[in-house]
């Protein structure tokens, strides 16, 4: 095949298994435990590499931020063959116990556009179990605690998850989306896990979210120094783990 048109790969640069981070140059921190990992390109928001993980072939790869950028990494790699899709990332707790703590969702609340471009509100943004299973088991490995409450995706930022110089001259009040959510059971707010998640089903393959809580609602509690630093160290192992768990289930 030739190399998709803005991630530059094609189904001989990657593997089966795909694990997204949001942030370009997280995959330059995560690279550090892949053994003879090949960097396949670096365009746009799209840093990616292809190595092994105790043996197991594993590609890792940006999404930038956003949901339709997500969805570009989605079809590019889905037409590269990918057949397992794990984005891990940071989030935004609605509950001061999660600071610190996983959240690894069951289904996302499809609050931004991307996904109904795909598909109607008929479809739930649900993850796969048996991933979410090893995900789970990974982060109790690591003697750490994970919470699979409901995930919301926005597209807004600015206008709906942190106060700005704009929302407040619009008047929007960031707050009354907290409770709003927090009413209907949402434990962490992000900007891609349902649109990750609905194009998963779509596709019949195996997806999942996993995310550390660094920051509280409007910023309100952020990680800071060597706790969010090792946040990221504990997610990138807890990430990779769970797949390892993942391939020695399905063999």
């Amino acid at each position: 095949m030739e190399k998709t048109l803005y991630m530059k790969v094609d189904d001989k640069s990657i593997s089966k298994y795909v694990l997204f981070s949001g942030d370009p140059f997280r995959v330059e921190r995560l690279i550090k435990y892949l053994d003879n990992p090949k960097h396949i390109a670096f365009a746009r928001e799209f840093n990616t590499y292809t190595g092994t993980y105790q043996g197991i072939e594993i590609t890792i790869t940006s999404t930038g931020i956003g949901g339709p950028s997500a969805a570009i990494a989605m079809e590019e790699m889905y037409n590269a063959g990918m057949e397992v899709a794990v984005r891990m990332g940071t989030v935004m707790g609605l509950q001061p116990d999660l600071l610190g703590k996983f959240i690894i969702p069951k289904k996302a609340l499809r609050h931004e556009g991307t996904s109904f471009t795909y598909v109607d509100d008929s479809l739930e943004a649900e993850a796969s179990p048996i991933l979410v299973e090893c995900m789970n088991q990974a982060v109790l490995n690591k003697g750490m605690e994970y919470d699979n409450g409901l995930n919301c995706t926005l597209d807004g930022f600015y206008s709906q998850m942190k106060e700005s110089r704009l929302s407040k001259k619009l008047g929007f009040n960031i707050n009354n989306t907290f409770t709003e959510l927090k009413e209907e059971g949402v434990a962490g707010i992000d900007m891609e896990t349902s649109v990750i998640l609905t194009l998963g089903k779509l596709m019949e393959i195996e997806a999942c979210t996993i995310s550390m809580t660094t920051v509280l609602q409007n910023l309100s509690t952020v990680l800071q120094g060597k706790s969010r630093e090792q946040s990221e160290e504990d997610l990138c192992l807890a990430a990779l783990d769970g797949i390892v768990l993942y391939h020695k289930r399905s063999e």
